[in-house]
């Protein structure tokens, strides 16, 4: 199985949310790397990381899109939502001893791109300006405005 080459016709142009793309890339090759030594800890231990780490984006990306006004942040809540089910299932199956490895990594691969081009692009205008005036607005950029929401 090719493991995912990152290509520029996957950015957004939003940096934070293209470098968390490419940690979940990074996470699948990871989970294919684990997959070829057969070992169901390591198996195991990617899939968590993987997990976790793509909820916390999804929570991420979804806070963006709300603050820009995205109109159609419910369509793509429930993609997310419905995504997060289909790989709990995968993971319930895995942990009831199932081999999923290479159907899920084909899952993955399948839709992580195809929910980056189509899904993620067709917000990425409205939380590309929204970002700009914000900054423009208030003389920081993303980051400090976070930082100063987090930590006052």
């Amino acid at each position: 199985m090719a493991l995912i080459v990152w290509d520029d016709d996957l950015d957004t142009g939003i940096e934070v949310i293209d470098n968390q793309h490419k940690r979940i890339v990074e996470y699948i090759n990871k989970l294919d790397e684990a997959r070829k030594t057969g070992n169901k800890n390591d198996i195991g231990l990617v899939l968590d990381e993987l997990v976790d780490y793509t909820l916390s984006h999804f929570t991420f990306e979804e806070s963006l899109m709300e603050e820009a006004g995205y109109p159609f942040i419910n369509a793509h809540k429930k993609v997310h939502q419905l995504f997060t089910k289909r790989v709990g299932d995968y993971m319930q199956r895995f942990k009831m001893g199932e081999d999923i490895a290479d159907d899920l990594l084909n899952t993955l691969k399948a839709w992580l791109i195809n929910h980056i081009r189509n899904d993620d692009n067709d917000y990425a205008n409205i939380v590309r300006e929204n970002l700009h005036a914000i900054d423009s607005r208030q003389g920081g950029g993303w980051l400090s405005r976070s930082m100063k929401k987090i930590f006052g």
